[in-house]
């Protein structure tokens, strides 16, 4: 339980007090009534506050506050560079979000040639502006972000920069290369690397060189985050590989959204459970989930055979698809879906393949944590981009049952925080920042949907950033209260 304090023992005053919320404080513990002040952008206090004066004063009676909740999976390194963008997150009551996940960042911007997909999905020749990751994490500050961001290096991004054909292993000099520019960014404050050698442009990757090009992220104490190889039938072996990685590099590996794809490994989150378990017990292992049985990425027909629908989320040649799925499309055109995914791309799409049984055994594991893993550029995005949190709050916790309110914003902040090394978040606590959201408990909810995935998610009434207002009655009011987190 948080500290608690009566009377004015500051000497101060508030520039804002909260009075009388139900405060779940992100450690997991239980909760309890209590007011929290806040100054200077920091927790000052929580406990009976009704003696220190407060130059604004927010009644919380019958309402839940809780820390800012990080998500830890996104592909928001543009959105946070986009007016307005970030209103997808904020209410959802996400104060700080990861980005260049699964192997995909803005920076270092020096791509050679064609964008290879999946990278596409975040980056334009425009927007590749950033030579290094200091000029992009400087561009992130000075312009003003909406929510904290914490960045991570992505590895085909590396590749792109160094490497004149991606369908080969970088030789010896090309990984010094990318070593080279993973240390500049680590420099700069970078929260780590990110693989995603699931994908065709970093398939050919192996072991020796992700470490060879990893071996900075020991020096820094940093992270590596990787999209496994395999999500399906070799999901063992992905694990191995991605254990072993760690192992080699002597640093935190996270699994990123942990999933088991395709009917035939339907339950098998059993066996890989125990097994990440099992590691956990030997070396630092991280896990994310996001709450939904449906997939998002860029649509190929490898992957089309592994689900039993799939839904158009954008489409280059053919953007009057968007929306529907491979299954009507295929139809209209007078081919098989196989066939149908070939004439849509470059394209993107969300994948139905997942058990909801393994969804549930995922996100009821005591380590996992949660990620939107949205694409906020697609034309028809999957409802995870907007409803992710209040999805885990409202249905899985409150309706469901699955777990205790408490846990669920513990895995929404406090595990989080402590996972990526993120000081001073994730907690009510006095001294951490003040990045602080305030819900109904019987009204959060998801609105958004796959036919409507742009709805906005109900009972999340105010949200704080660095103790400024960013979000209260629907609207953003705040778009530059959030700062960068840098590696600690």
């Amino acid at each position: 339980m948080s500290q608690r304090t009566e009377g004015n023992e500051y000497g101060m005053q508030f520039d804002l007090c909260i009075a009388g919320a139900t405060v779940v404080d992100g450690s997991g513990g239980p909760s309890f009534i209590a007011d929290v002040g806040i100054a200077g952008g920091r927790i000052a206090a929580v406990g009976e506050l009704s003696g220190v004066p407060s130059r604004e004063r927010c009644d919380a009676a019958g309402r839940v506050l809780a820390p800012g909740f990080i998500d830890v999976h996104t592909h928001d390194d543009r959105a946070l560079l986009m007016p307005g963008a970030m209103a997808a997150k904020l209410s959802q009551g996400v104060t700080t979000v990861v980005t260049g996940n699964c192997g995909l960042s803005l920076a270092p911007g020096g791509i050679r040639g064609a964008i290879p997909p999946p990278l596409d999905l975040i980056a334009t020749p425009e927007w590749l502006r950033f030579p290094n990751f200091r000029d992009y994490l400087e561009a992130l500050q000075s312009t003003g972000i909406a929510v904290n961001a914490a960045c991570l290096v992505g590895h085909l991004t590396l590749r792109a920069n160094v490497m004149d054909d991606l369908e080969r292993a970088a030789t010896p000099a090309e990984c010094d290369a990318m070593r080279a520019l993973l240390a500049e960014a680590l420099e700069a404050g970078a929260l780590g690397m990110s693989t995603g050698t699931f994908y065709p442009p970093a398939r050919h990757a192996d072991i020796d060189e992700i470490v060879a090009v990893g071996e900075p992220l020991r020096a820094y104490g940093a992270l590596y985050a990787t999209h496994m190889r395999n999500e399906a039938e070799k999901i063992v072996d992905a694990l191995d590989e991605t254990f072993e990685i760690g192992r080699r590099l002597g640093v935190r590996v996270l699994i990123s959204h942990h999933k088991l794809a395709g009917i035939a490994n339907h339950g098998r989150s059993v066996e890989t459970l125990r097994r990440i378990a099992a590691a956990m017990n030997e070396q630092p292992v991280s896990l994310d989930c996001y709450p939904y049985n449906a997939s998002s990425t860029v649509l190929r027909p490898e992957f089309v055979a592994r689900a039993s629908s799939v839904l158009v989320s954008w489409s280059g040649p053919y953007p009057q698809h968007v929306g529907r799925t491979l299954a009507e499309i295929s139809r209209d055109m007078g081919c098989d879906e196989l066939e149908a995914a070939a004439r849509l791309m470059p394209a993107g799409a969300i994948y139905f393949m997942m058990d909801e049984s393994d969804v549930r055994r995922i996100l009821t594991f005591p380590k996992t944590m949660i990620g939107s893993d949205g694409m906020p550029h697609d034309e028809h995005p999957h409802p995870r981009l907007w409803g992710t949190f209040p999805r885990v709050l409202g249905h899985y916790a409150r309706d469901e049952r699955l777990f205790s309110l408490e846990t669920a914003v513990h895995k929404m902040s406090g595990l989080a925080a402590e996972e990526l090394a993120l000081p001073g978040r994730g907690r009510i606590e006095p001294g951490f920042a003040a990045d602080l959201v305030l819900f109904d408990p019987a009204d959060v909810s998801d609105r958004a949907t796959f036919a409507e995935p742009r709805a906005r998610s109900a009972g999340v009434e105010r949200v704080w950033v660095n103790g400024q207002l960013a979000f209260a009655d629907g609207e953003l009011r705040h778009t530059r209260a959030g700062q960068v987190v840098k590696r600690h």
